[in-house]
């Protein structure tokens, strides 16, 4: 039986107007988490991953602002399920406070330019668990030191007490990390996670989230450009590119039979261990992602796409088909 949805995100628009034109950072995405579940939201850099990422905590930096849509996040109550949409509250409207760090956590791509400089790792740690549980300073150390066991942070005794400067790179996301699992949330927004870890540290923090996953029933939307952290921790995956949701299937399915052209690009540029030819050149997708003010007619991905119709791709909105229950494509070759 599937699980209740938890979040959904409908027809998301996030606009920055700037004075050479409105950057359309988030241009009608859609989107629904199931609890317990962990959805891979992948794409290049400037596709609008961390955007609609900071759009669902409403933290999205000015002069950017939600222009339409609907993020209905469905809190658990007691036994019953309240719905709350998030783009009708003020962003500092006590409910979304309470929500904010709680029930829905978001680990950021940045820590060294997230973490406050002038506090130490610990005062960001029991800030957030004093914030929302009713427990002493003492006991909000002491959960901190535990949380930054738990991420495997050496010395945790220690290094609660030093500042994002003294700590290097891989340590300060970590800290990150011990920040937005401390209260224990519903949803956990994983933007780029382990990108500054080593591949030791990596694969402790993945194996602590899904646990937490389990014990707790938590969510997890992950943001990464790995693909194989894809194929390890995701059960449905949606691609995005220029704001807009161009597939969504689960796992199994998109890896095997990707149907968009970008999809395609983007698992073809996996590089792969084996015997190949010395001389051969890894594979790149043509072309670039076009500038943050360009409005393309038809398919955004038109210029860049091997498949591109004529006449078709270039003048025409891609629909979105729902080719399998479980797959769905942007794109006119499936209309």
């Amino acid at each position: 039986m599937p699980q209740p949805a938890l979040l959904e995100v409908k027809n998301l628009h996030v606009h920055f107007p700037l004075s050479r034109g409105t950057v359309r950072a988030v241009d009608g995405a859609s989107l629904t988490l199931y609890r317990g579940e962990t959805v891979g939201l992948v794409g290049e850099s400037g596709c609008g991953k961390s955007v609609l990422a900071r759009a669902i905590l409403r933290i999205v930096p000015r002069p950017g602002r939600i222009v339409e849509g609907q993020i209905l996040y469905h809190r658990p109550v007691g036994g019953l399920s309240e719905t709350v949409d998030l783009t009708t509250l003020d962003p500092d409207a006590p409910m979304l406070r309470f929500i904010r760090g709680l029930e829905i956590a978001l680990i950021f791509q940045e820590p060294l330019s997230s973490l406050n400089p002038v506090y130490t790792i610990g005062q960001h740690i029991v800030e957030a668990i004093c914030l929302h549980q009713p427990v002493s300073k003492q006991q909000a150390r002491e959960q901190a030191i535990a949380m930054l066991k738990q991420v495997g942070m050496p010395e945790p005794a220690r290094t609660v007490d030093r500042y994002p400067h003294q700590l290097s790179g891989g340590m300060c996301q970590r800290a990150m990390i011990a920040i937005a699992l401390s209260c224990y949330p519903s949803l956990l927004i994983a933007d780029e996670p382990t990108t500054a870890l080593d591949v030791t540290t990596e694969a402790q923090i993945l194996e602590l989230m899904l646990n937490l996953q389990h014990e707790l029933g938590m969510a997890i939307l992950f943001i990464t450009h790995n693909l194989g952290l894809i194929a390890e921790m995701a059960e449905r995956v949606v691609v995005m590119y220029l704001g807009r949701i161009v597939e969504a299937a689960d796992v199994q399915a998109l890896f095997y039979h990707p149907l968009h052209p970008y999809t395609q690009a983007l698992l073809r540029a996996i590089p792969r261990l084996g015997p190949r030819d010395r001389n051969a050149r890894l594979y790149a997708i043509r072309g670039n992602v076009p500038e943050p003010y360009a409005t393309l007619p038809g398919c955004p991905f038109h210029p860049r796409c091997d498949a591109m119709r004529p006449g078709i791709c270039d003048r025409q909105e891609p629909p979105w088909v729902q080719v399998t229950t479980d797959h769905g494509v942007r794109c006119v070759l499936y209309r």
